[in-house]
């Protein structure tokens, strides 16, 4: 890297500009967007139903169906964020915990961790989403959930990934 130029910046994202020298040795531009890392939670229940979110995602203008998925704060652990944001997306407290991984997507231009839990031995409250989140939890078989990404109804990246990796684990 040559030089590095911040671009924009916002409690949950940054965008800066990376002046660098190619492997081919001309001039170039790298582009980099940072993400605060995230989890996303799979809940499933003891019969193999899976639990899973229809939420407003703005940048694509529709209703996407999703596991549990949110950002890790400041000084929280992947499992402490992944039990946060279950609780308050869907109102599932959990108490048997398996991370099955992570991803990075993008991982052209964007940089952000995504830790990926199943949930199981699941107890209902009601959710408290944030006031910028519309979202309803519904319930459904695990081979449904499978049969959506097969689809194409399932789109988001990590629900996918997360689907296919608890696929082999349970």
């Amino acid at each position: 890297m040559v030089s590095t130029k911040p671009i924009y910046k916002n409690p949950w994202i940054s965008v800066v500009e990376d002046k660098v020298i190619r492997p081919d040795g001309k001039s170039g531009i790298y582009t980099v967007v940072t993400l605060h890392n995230g989890v996303s939670v799979l809940p499933m229940d003891e019969e193999g139903n899976v639990y899973l979110v229809e939420q407003f995602r703005y940048a694509l203008d529709k209703v996407s169906i999703e596991a549990v998925c949110g950002g890790i704060k400041d000084r929280e652990t992947p499992l402490e964020a992944g039990k946060r944001e279950l609780m308050e997306e869907a109102g599932i407290e959990a108490f048997e915990w398996k991370e099955v991984g992570f991803v990075d997507q993008l991982t052209s231009a964007v940089k952000s961790h995504g830790y990926l839990f199943v949930a199981k031995k699941l107890k209902f409250h009601n959710p408290n989403p944030d006031g910028d989140e519309k979202i309803k939890m519904f319930k459904t078989s695990f081979e449904q959930a499978m049969k959506w990404v097969d689809e194409g109804k399932i789109t988001q990246a990590s629900t996918i990934i997360l689907l296919l990796k608890a696929s082999n684990k349970y």
